[in-house]
């Protein structure tokens, strides 16, 4: 898993699917944390227009790059939607942050042929 984490982090653009303007919230914490250390980071989420002066994106298929790692902070009922969104435009990256992964969608990605990382914080590394 370290080798796939290595993978990820060393990666440019990052979508945060659960970005919240909320500070006590990790989809608020992670957005900050990935942006202070140089990432290029889209915000997703359908209730905001934009997150601390970037725009924040109503879906995956809103973003007009493609970015190379979906981190997903939401619960795991919606997180399966955001993966099947992600294999459908061709996003092969996912990180499950804790309390959104589920086996189901760890088996999906597996499945589908994309790289996924669960059970570990993208802040840690």
């Amino acid at each position: 898993m370290q080798d796939l984490i290595n993978e990820f982090i060393s990666q440019k653009r990052f979508a945060i699917v659960g970005a919240t303007d909320d500070p006590k919230k990790y989809g608020n914490e992670i957005f900050k944390n990935l942006r202070s250390r140089g990432y290029e980071v889209y915000p997703v989420n359908p209730r905001l227009k934009e997150l601390e002066g970037s725009k924040c994106y109503p879906t995956l298929s809103d973003i007009p790059v493609k970015v190379d790692v979906v981190d997903i902070v939401v619960p795991p009922r919606v997180a399966e939607e955001v993966v099947k969104e992600a294999k459908r435009l061709g996003l092969e990256r996912i990180w499950l942050q804790p309390g959104a992964e589920s086996e189901a969608i760890v088996s999906f990605c597996q499945e589908n042929g994309m790289k996924v990382v669960y059970n570990v914080c993208v802040m840690m590394n």
